[in-house]
């Protein structure tokens, strides 16, 4: 198996480069309007912006801002195939503009573009970024009635093109079911409120980067692009940043194009392609061991499970398992300029395959301290910290 990955420097708002109804997957991560550190962005793009946040008008401003985001919409919207969606993580803003303090609500926003271009909204993810800190309480503290709550989350936008997609041939079928997801991932993944991941801080090499990348972790565009998308797929990233997204379609094994503005992110980007590999695999291997912990876990509480998996052998709840195969990344090379081929086993990783007879022979559940399951000689721990 290959896929392909290529990230191009220019305004996504009109992505030429990709036909019309061929995306299958738009994951993205846009500027947030009225984040002030998106203000120089915003306002080089429109001078009735810039003089819009120069005069105080912040209702006009945050306005502006989201025609210039209408724009992309709208080729997200020519791109994506039909049964495609689109994954938009955003935030709303809190600022205070000629001395009026108030929420600018940017995900209903966008929200109310993608209804209007004819999207239909899935439940969202409120993706749950709490602070411990003790002076986090806003406006007038322990006063009434000039407090306001602390702004702890952000949205994830679900949002499908069209009716719901189908796998009819039956090469589509088998790619579908090679793609499944674990049963407790399912679980986890498909919650309205994603508590377990908390915000990234990006390790670049540049400081003038940094304070223009507002890049989310790893694990936010790999949740969806397994949930909401096949191996093979084509996912595209119209705000492509420091290339999350792309890596994340790098570990999944599917196709990707980014776009970017910023030129200069340029380095940073190559500089993370070269982790990727390793990175990717230590990702797969940590979800194969969380899935043998798992039925380690469910055997010794509840007894054996009803189906195997085809290729590794071992224990899974559901027939939709039955032939899930999480494919190594065998290498990665620059083909052309910002563009990547990417080459994957066919085969499952040996170290998860065993001999799991005993699980599936009926009986009580075993006592907690008797592990059987069988797992690598080592334990695979995943460093996270050189992509979030």
């Amino acid at each position: 198996m290959k896929t392909t990955h290529k990230f191009i420097f220019d305004n996504a708002k009109n992505m030429s480069a990709i036909p019309s109804k061929s995306a299958d997957l738009v994951v993205t991560s846009p500027p947030y309007p009225m984040i002030q550190m998106w203000d120089d962005m915003f306002s080089s793009q429109s001078a009735k912006i810039k003089e819009a946040l120069r005069r105080g008008r912040g209702l006009e401003a945050f306005e502006l801002m989201h025609k210039k985001l209408d724009a992309v919409w709208d080729e997200v919207s020519r791109i994506l195939k039909s049964g495609g969606f689109a994954c938009i993580n955003i935030g709303d803003a809190t600022r205070t503009v000629d001395d009026n303090f108030m929420l600018y609500p940017n995900h209903s926003r966008i929200l109310a573009h993608f209804l209007k271009i004819g999207f239909t909204p899935l439940p969202a993810v409120l993706w749950r970024k709490q602070t411990n800190a003790p002076n986090k309480f806003m406006g007038s503290g322990m006063l009434p009635a000039g407090a306001y709550v602390t702004l702890e989350h952000e949205y994830i936008l679900i949002l499908r093109k069209g009716g719901k997609r189908e796998f009819i041939e039956k090469d589509k079928k088998a790619n579908r079911h090679s793609s499944a997801l674990f049963w407790e991932e399912r679980n986890t993944w498909f919650s309205d409120i994603w508590m377990d991941l908390k915000g990234a801080t990006q390790k670049l090499n540049d400081d003038t980067v940094r304070k223009r990348s507002a890049a989310y972790r790893f694990e936010v565009p790999y949740r969806l692009i397994n949930m909401y998308s096949v191996k093979g797929d084509l996912i595209v990233d119209p705000f492509f940043g420091i290339g999350t997204t792309m890596i994340a379609a790098m570990t999944a094994g599917r196709n990707s194009i980014g776009y970017e503005i910023a030129s200069d992110f340029k380095e940073t980007i190559t500089d993370r392609i070269d982790t990727v590999a390793g990175f990717a695999n230590q990702r797969i291997e940590s979800r194969l061991q969380g899935h043998l912990d798992f039925v380690d876990k469910r055997f010794n509480e509840k007894g054996g499970p009803k189906h195997k998996n085809s290729h590794y052998n071992f224990p899974v709840i559901t027939s939709q398992e039955r032939e899930l195969i999480l494919n190594k990344l065998v290498s990665i090379e620059e083909i052309k300029k910002n563009q990547y081929e990417t080459n994957y086993s066919e085969k499952p990783q040996k170290e998860f395959c065993g001999d799991w007879s005993e699980y599936f022979q009926a009986g009580p559940p075993r006592p907690a301290s008797k592990k059987r399951v069988k797992k690598p000689a080592k334990k695979i721990q995943v460093q996270l910290s050189l992509l979030d």
